[in-house]
């Protein structure tokens, strides 16, 4: 159901608040302004925003700044109103915002990568600037002094960043589809791990201090959230998405994973279940139901004097199968499957009513959404998008 403004009595639905427009190209990133009635948003038309809500109930900019070259990420800093921007050109610039959000002054330019910069992360607790850029980079600063501190080099364009404050682990997404977990120690790195699960360019991060959780979206359409906390390699793959995953947020209170898509998808996830990990696919050179062989063994296929068939996959127990012993599709929440997948027949037995219980709700934020965030302390969310608008949504009605 698509979400829409609505003053009548809360529906479990996000509800649209408002949209601050007036940006000539994508809104690349946007936040909202901690205890305030404000929001500040970069650009792919070179501009920094700060919108304040006005007496008609409409966000206006009361701050407008044009840099030289694409706002490309930011990082903002409530409690001492520092603000950090990543641009096209590789540079990333710091200002400090007024306490009536009505000026803002540059302090200063940290050339931290030689081409775009893709994520910015200003950690307070160790006064550390931590980026990446499409020139393969990781890198971090020191703040007060704005000297280089180190750099580590991803296998491909780096694309997304999260950064746990007690561990000082770093969790690095790129192009290829991997996550590069990082232990940060001063002027050095070392590689803890490397995580390998999705298909696709992985878009978003999203990461949960507290039960040492990390979430990540994907250009493969899906979510995986990674216990690092359990130290068990356990991985749940979460799969309903049409498209490009973009955004990630997670409301740790209720534990509600929010994510949105390039096609406007929003999905709440309840992840207060008990999940399971998805099964590994089998290899086999015969269907494992019916022994009949698959096109590419062609010894058997001799013998038997038949012609090969496809291979699939149950997403239930893995088995390869054909198409005729997997006729059936399901849905199988707790394994992460909510629309209709393959499953074998002998598995489609199993499956009840009970199972196939949604663990995920649907709604249409009706722009293509690049990022998100959210307040949890009122229950906001705020989204951006290719389509140069900013909106505002209570999300409280489905993450309470």
């Amino acid at each position: 159901m698509a979400a829409e403004i609505h003053t009548e009595a809360r529906l479990r639905r996000p509800l649209l608040l408002a949209k601050a427009e007036g940006s000539q190209d994508v809104v690349n990133m946007a936040t909202i302004i901690p205890k305030e009635d404000g929001i500040i948003s970069v650009s792919e038309d070179k501009s920094i925003r700060v919108w304040m809500k006005r007496d008609s109930g409409q966000y206006w900019p009361s701050v407008f700044h044009s840099m030289p070259a694409a706002c490309s990420a930011m990082s903002y800093n409530s409690e001492t109103r520092r603000l950090f921007v990543g641009q096209d050109s590789g540079i990333i610039a710091e200002f400090q915002l007024s306490e009536d959000f009505n000026k803002m002054s540059s302090v200063r330019n940290y050339p931290a990568h030689q081409q775009r910069v893709t994520a910015v992360l200003f950690v307070l607790e160790t006064e550390w600037l931590l980026s990446t850029g499409q020139d393969k980079l990781f890198c971090w600063h020191h703040s007060e002094s704005s000297r280089a501190l180190g750099s580590f080099r991803t296998p491909a364009w780096a694309s997304c960043l999260q950064f746990d404050v007690e561990s000082r682990y770093a969790f690095v997404g790129d192009y290829s589809g991997q996550i590069s977990v990082l232990k940060l120690d001063g002027m050095t790195c070392s590689t803890i791990s490397t995580l390998k699960g999705h298909t696709g360019s992985v878009y978003a991060l999203c990461w949960d201090p507290i039960q040492k959780l990390l979430f990540s979206g994907s250009s493969d359409s899906s979510v995986i959230m990674w216990d690092i906390g359990g130290q068990k390699g356990l991985a749940i793959e979460l799969q309903g998405h049409r498209n490009k995953v973009q955004g990630l947020c997670f409301a740790q209170p209720t534990r509600q994973l929010l994510s949105c898509s390039s096609d406007g998808l929003l999905v709440v996830w309840n992840m207060d279940v008990h999940r399971q990990e998805t099964p590994e696919w089998l290899d086999s050179d015969c269907c494992q139901t019916c022994s009949q062989p698959f096109f590419w063994n062609f010894k058997q296929m001799w013998d038997s004097k038949t012609i090969g068939l496809r291979q699939h996959h149950c997403r239930k127990c893995g088995k390869a199968v054909c198409a005729k012993c997997s006729s059936k599709r399901s849905t199988i929440p707790l394994l992460g499957f909510e629309t209709e997948v393959r499953v074998c027949d002998s598995c489609y037995d199993t499956i009840t009513d009970e199972d196939r219980a949604p663990t995920a709700t649907f709604h249409e934020s009706k722009h293509s959404v690049v990022n998100m965030q959210l307040d949890l302390t009122r229950g906001w969310l705020l989204t951006s998008g290719t389509d140069k608008v900013i909106k505002l949504w209570d999300v409280s009605p489905v993450i309470s």
